[in-house]
């Protein structure tokens, strides 16, 4: 036997989990009340970049408005997407506790998260990269109903909205 079949006969075969599922994740404040400020936005985006970075994903893109946040990411393999939400939200309301004193603030219950493919990728970063823009013309409410509906979601209107 020659030493590269001796080689490739020893090798061990460890095998990879891989996925690419990429999530368009959207939550408000709790009754949608416009506490994220704009003099503290570049750094509450910051924040959240960080927690999810923890959490083993990729940020690809995040921005916010006075009642609510868009951020595109990957979902972590290792990780349930509640999980993740759970994380973002529970870290991200004590940080903004302590640093701004805002001991009234939450983030709604609820989420939406919504499957993107790589060939949407770009569309999704440019729509979150827009929010203001586009809220000029469409209430959060108006949006998120289009996004549910585009995304086949059948939702109850006394619950969407805590």
């Amino acid at each position: 036997m020659d030493l590269f079949a001796a080689f490739n006969q020893s090798r061990i075969v460890v095998p990879q989990s891989l996925s690419n599922l990429l999530v368009h994740l959207i939550f408000s404040t709790s009754n949608r009340y416009p506490w994220l400020q704009d003099e503290w936005r570049d750094e509450l985006h910051g924040y959240l970049g960080g927690i999810v970075r923890e959490c083993g994903s990729d940020l690809l893109a995040i921005n916010s408005l006075e009642d609510h946040v868009h951020m595109l990411f990957s979902l972590p393999r290792t990780m349930a997407m509640a999980g993740l939400v759970k994380e973002v939200k529970v870290g991200s309301s004590a940080w903004i506790h302590s640093k701004f004193s805002i001991d009234k603030f939450h983030w709604q219950t609820g989420y939406g998260a919504f499957s993107v493919s790589e060939s949407h990728k770009e569309a999704v970063r440019r729509y979150i990269a827009n929010q203001r823009e586009h809220h000029r013309k469409v209430s959060f409410q108006e949006e998120y109903r289009r996004i549910l509906e585009r995304n086949g979601m059948p939702f109850d209107e006394r619950y969407v909205w805590d």
